[in-house]
């Protein structure tokens, strides 16, 4: 899925601070620069000096991403390498101490790459380019389709609106990024770009991938995480720009796809792991990354950043004997890559089980790196208890900016939460362009991975973590329906949700 460089960390909840301390535990409400969210500032500093110490002396999150890399490759939800991912998780946690660990099983719909062929050819002509290509997941089993090219560009609603008498019947070339973005414009996903294209009767997508040196880009062109009617595809953005080039030069440029793929049912797992509370251990914090990766690499960047950081955050828990006051799981996501998959299992589990009110926070690692600061998500009356965090974290490491920020986002596992009310909030980071550019591609490798900023990541997710799990009160409870979508709107989610076909509302 598309990624921000943001952990995810998710509340159950929407109330202002007010209404938290009219109606949850007593507490106090707090302004920014002389807040105590645990309830005892100078027990959240010795903590939390305590895990910069155990992190920075001890982490094993880099030498673990390093041997899963090396003995399992690449993690892909279905295959035998997945499931040999979901045990190397689960045996790690139970060597880090964990008596409750356990699978958590699911069903899903498995889609392997097979062959793939693009040629590119003029009207009535025999001058073919063939043109090196991948298929994005989820396109049909067997697909052999031949149509003229029509360029959408940056493939948003406009652009395809602009083309819609043009577009029936033919192929469409859609950049996967934006080309020249403006400022505040917001790019969709390649899956629904491509439900674009199935709305306006395309045959088949051609998406170009903007990063320069012939690289070549996999994920999934679904909504819904179910194999879409038509072939999607994507080439590198020099033949990206070759064709665009030959279709200024020639009318009626035709391509033709044909490829097969394997899709079949199958059973994956997320794993988790329970340190129970000791005060709240009804109320749940999860922490969690998605395991799974894509097939043409190893996944080292996405997500191995995330989830060997949350392995390594439950080592950095039990080495410490950190016992806070509401339970914490930590949960190993399979099947992110494939539309959400292992998260939507769980929320939905939680749902038929009544418990999802009881799932406080929700902190989601996928390709965070080397914090600074915090994003409230979207959600303002979280900005003071927040920041006050942030501000003990600095603190203890004056190395942490703690920069604010407030915008809500889709596509990672947060998302399944976010749709049930539970607001989201995270940490910034970021990435190297090297890093960045090899996002599902062949060159996610472990050479990709910053031992030190691996570590940035594991001891301010851990702090993180044990403020909120231990704090004497959560400032915010989850939102009823109504204003999970007044939410959602506020924060200009509802055309992506709609497009994908997960905007449950009716106006």
């Amino acid at each position: 899925m598309k990624k921000k460089v943001y952990v995810y960390l998710l509340l159950a909840g929407g109330i202002c601070l007010l209404s938290a301390y009219q109606f949850g535990r007593p507490g106090r409400v707090l302004p920014v620069g002389d807040s105590d969210p645990a309830g005892s500032k100078p027990k959240l500093e010795k903590v939390f000096s305590k895990i910069n110490q155990e992190v920075l002396q001890n982490s094993r999150a880099y030498e673990t991403l390093g041997e899963a890399s090396q003995r399992i490759g690449h993690r892909l939800t279905g295959s035998s390498n997945g499931s040999r991912a979901e045990e190397y998780a689960h045996n790690l946690l139970r060597q880090y101490g964990f008596s409750e660990v356990r699978y958590a099983p699911f069903e899903v719909e498995s889609w392997m790459r097979d062959t793939v062929t693009l040629a590119v050819v003029p009207n009535k002509s025999d001058n073919f380019r063939d043109v090196e290509v991948v298929a994005l997941a989820h396109s049909p089993v067997d697909a052999h389709v031949s149509g003229e090219l029509v360029d959408v560009g940056n493939g948003l609603e406009g652009d395809f609106a602009a083309l819609k008498a043009k577009i029936k019947g033919k192929i469409v070339l859609v950049n996967i990024g934006l080309s020249s973005p403006t400022r505040g414009s917001r790019n969709l996903h390649r899956s629904e770009k491509t439900a674009l294209a199935i709305q306006h009767g395309a045959i088949g997508v051609i998406m170009v991938n903007l990063v320069p040196g012939n690289v070549l880009l996999t994920g999934t062109a679904s909504v819904t995480g179910k194999l879409i009617p038509i072939p999607s595809v994507c080439i590198s953005m020099e033949s990206g720009q070759e064709i665009r080039q030959w279709m200024q030069e020639e009318k009626n440029l035709h391509a033709l796809i044909d490829m097969t793929n394997i899709s079949r049912k199958i059973r994956a797992r997320n794993v988790v792991a329970t340190l129970k509370g000791s005060e709240y251990p009804d109320e749940k914090i999860i922490i969690g990354g998605h395991l799974d990766s894509w097939d043409l690499a190893t996944g080292a960047i996405d997500n191995g950043l995330g989830s060997f950081s949350v392995l390594d955050i439950a080592r950095t828990f039990k080495s410490l004997k950190l016992k806070p006051k509401r339970t914490i799981e930590f949960v190993m996501f399979m099947g992110e890559e494939q539309g959400l998959l292992g998260s939507k299992s769980l929320v939905e589990d939680m749902k038929s089980a009544g418990m999802l009110d009881k799932v406080r926070y929700v902190l989601n690692l996928d390709m965070t790196n080397d914090p600074n600061g915090i994003n409230a998500f979207g959600r303002s009356e979280m900005v003071p208890f927040l920041t006050s965090i942030g501000e003990t974290m600095k603190q203890v490491e004056p190395a942490f900016p703690n920069i604010m920020s407030n915008q809500a986002d889709l596509h990672s596992d947060h998302q399944p939460f976010m749709m049930e009310g539970v607001p989201v909030v995270g940490l910034n980071g970021h990435l190297e362009k090297n890093a960045l550019d090899c996002y599902h591609a062949n060159c996610d490798r472990m050479n990709l991975v910053n031992k030190e900023q691996m570590k940035n990541t594991v001891r301010y997710s851990a702090m993180l973590l044990y403020a909120i799990a231990d704090a004497d009160d959560i400032p915010t409870r989850r939102m009823d329906d109504t204003r999970t979508r007044d939410y959602l709107i506020a924060q200009g989610l509802r055309t992506p949700l709609q497009i994908s076909n997960e905007w449950r509302w009716k106006e």
